[in-house]
């Protein structure tokens, strides 16, 4: 893994970001809080050491929620448009990066699924969906 750097965003633009490489895992977490954070089947984060994240533009807008009964569990999100955005850990020793939130892939694909046991019945590896380039077609 190199020293890639990549840069990441926001739905609205308001916040910017700079991440690099070298990587220190990129994981699917199927447990029921990503779940509930992201609305989806599982969150998708990308892990770096701390110094190796800098915000570039709107880290005033950025929005932090630590789960009270959780003993890291946080999300950070843009107060403007409410999209995930990179949240550094409570010991602040690392950055989660939301891999949906970055403008350019990593050169590595996810490493694990991770709570696999708590994955909801309606998740992507269950009965396979047809599959569309584009929008469903009528």
């Amino acid at each position: 893994m190199d020293e890639k750097e990549l840069s990441g965003s926001c739905l609205c633009g308001a916040v910017h970001y700079r991440v690099r490489g070298p990587w220190l895992r990129f994981i699917h977490c199927h447990c029921m809080r990503c779940r509930k954070a992201t609305g989806s089947a599982h969150a998708t984060n990308l892990y770096v050491q701390a110094d190796q994240f800098r915000w570039t533009e709107g880290e005033a807008v950025v929005r932090r929620y630590d789960l009270p009964t959780a003993e890291r569990f946080s999300t950070s999100f843009c107060s403007k448009c409410g999209s995930r955005v990179p949240s550094l850990s409570r010991d602040a020793a690392t950055v989660s990066i939301p891999a949906g939130s970055l403008d350019e892939s990593p050169d590595i694909m996810p490493q694990a699924q991770i709570y696999w046991g708590s994955r909801a019945p309606w998740s992507c590896d269950a009965a396979a969906p047809p599959k569309f380039e584009a929008g469903r077609p009528r």
